[in-house]
Formats: C-alpha cells, sequence, structure tokens
C-alpha cells in the first residue's frame, strides 16, 4: 500500500490485493472461529465418505449376495428333509451287516423250526395239558398206528436218557391202545404218553413215519427228524442237550 492507501505496485508481478491489517488481533477471532468450523465440516464430510464408500461400490454387495444365497440353500434344505419325513418318504435300505443281523434275530412263527410249538393241548394221564407247558427239553416222538417200531422207540429212549432229555410217545385217538404197549415196551411211563386227539403234531411238521420233534428248553423247535431209525437222532439230542447245560 501507498501513503495514499491506494494499492502500490508489485514488483513480483502478482495481482493487487486490498489487505487490511487490524490494529487489535482480536478483531480477527470471528474469522478464526468460521474457519475452524469449515475444518470440523471437511472432516466431518471425509469420514462420512469412507464409511458409504463400500456401499457404493462392490465392497459390500457382493458378501450380501452371497449370505443371501446360502440362507437360501440351507431354507430350501431343511424343508425338503421335513416334507420327505411327514410324507412318507421310504429311508434308504439298512446296510447289509444289518440286514443280516435284523434276519439272524427276527424269531419264526409258531408251528415252524426255530418256533415255539402251535396252540394246541393234548391228553397226558387224563388231564388236558397244553403243548407249550410240557417238560422241556423234550423229544415228542409222533408214533403211526400200527407201527412195528417197539426197538426204535427203545433206542431212542435210551438216546435221550444219556442227554438227560425227556422223551414223550404221541398218538392219536385209533392208536392210543397200541401206544400204550409200545410205551411199555419202550420203558416208557403213562406219564409221558400224549393223546393227540386233532392230530395237531402231525399236521403242523408234517410226519412221516416216526416222527421226533426235538423242543429246547426254551420251548422252541430246534428240529424235526422223520422216517426213524433211518435218519440219525444224536445231532438233535445234543443240539437240545447243549441248551438245557448251558440254562444251568
Amino acid at each position: 500500500m501507498n501513503a495514499g492507501g491506494d494499492p502500490d505496485r508489485d514488483d513480483f508481478g502478482l495481482p493487487p490485493i486490498d489487505i487490511v491489517i487490524p490494529d487489535d488481533a482480536r478483531e480477527l477471532d470471528r474469522d478464526v472461529l468460521a474457519y475452524q468450523r469449515e475444518l470440523r465440516a471437511l472432516r466431518r464430510q471425509r469420514r462420512a465418505t469412507r464409511l458409504h464408500r463400500p456401499l457404493t461400490r462392490d465392497g459390500m454387495v457382493l458378501p450380501l449376495l452371497a449370505g443371501c444365497l446360502m440362507l437360501a440353500l440351507l431354507t430350501s434344505t431343511l424343508l425338503i428333509m421335513f416334507a420327505a419325513d411327514q410324507t412318507g418318504m421310504p429311508h434308504l435300505a439298512p446296510r447289509p451287516a444289518v440286514a443280516r443281523h435284523s434276519a439272524l434275530t427276527r424269531t419264526p412263527a409258531a408251528g415252524q423250526i426255530g418256533g415255539l410249538l402251535p396252540v394246541a393241548a393234548v391228553v397226558i394221564g387224563g388231564k388236558n395239558v397244553q403243548l407249550r407247558a410240557v417238560a422241556k427239553p423234550s423229544v415228542l416222538t409222533l408214533v403211526p398206528q400200527n407201527c412195528q417200531c417197539a426197538s426204535t422207540l427203545r433206542q431212542l429212549s435210551t438216546q435221550a436218557a444219556q442227554a438227560h432229555v425227556l422223551v414223550y410217545l404221541v398218538g392219536t385217538n385209533g392208536g392210543m391202545q397200541q401206544l400204550a404197549g409200545l410205551a411199555v415196551a419202550a420203558g416208557q411211563t403213562a406219564a409221558r404218553v400224549a393223546d393227540d386227539a386233532r392230530n395237531v403234531l402231525a399236521t403242523t411238521y408234517r410226519a412221516r413215519g416216526v416222527t421226533a420233534i426235538l423242543v429246547r428248553s426254551d420251548g422252541t423247535v430246534a428240529s424235526v427228524i422223520r422216517q426213524l431209525p433211518q435218519q440219525r437222532l444224536e445231532t438233535g439230542l445234543l443240539e437240545v442237550a447243549v441248551v438245557k447245560t448251558a440254562g444251568h
């Protein structure tokens, strides 16, 4: 500034500027406060820009899309599982080992090998006795009418006694008188002679000739041996005798 208050010539080629220097520095407080407000506003603007920048570009969009897809996949999987259980969709077949174990543990029906005796009654000593209540282990020996088999029954009684297995001679109404004589010849008492009036045992187990039904101590049928004495009985007696021994 020159002495007259007009802009003086600038030796550096800068444009002329009016500069007022106050006499008291306190007059600049208002300008300083305004400048500080501008700085604070600028800092706030920069922070807001940094926070909003991920949303304006691909920073947050891709993770949000991935999360939505995973949630939809999980929801659909759960819905399919619950729907399958409620609609009775067939389950996968069990593994072979499990199937074999189930087959081994399945109990055969009554009247079959491995199952219980059929539900029927016989007459022993003038009293009706349920077949399943007959003492066990035992051999229910079905003796046909007009059987010339005294020696066979005697041999059977001897083998059964050695194995500690009871022998019952079973006949029908028409052959009970002859059966009583065969029992005496075989060394059997009247308490071991049974009358199967309805022929349930012979029909159920398809008797042929002298037929032996070997019953374990648990009441299940171990085997049925037909056409004695042509068929050997020792193996069957050993099987029921082993079960009896294991039970002690």
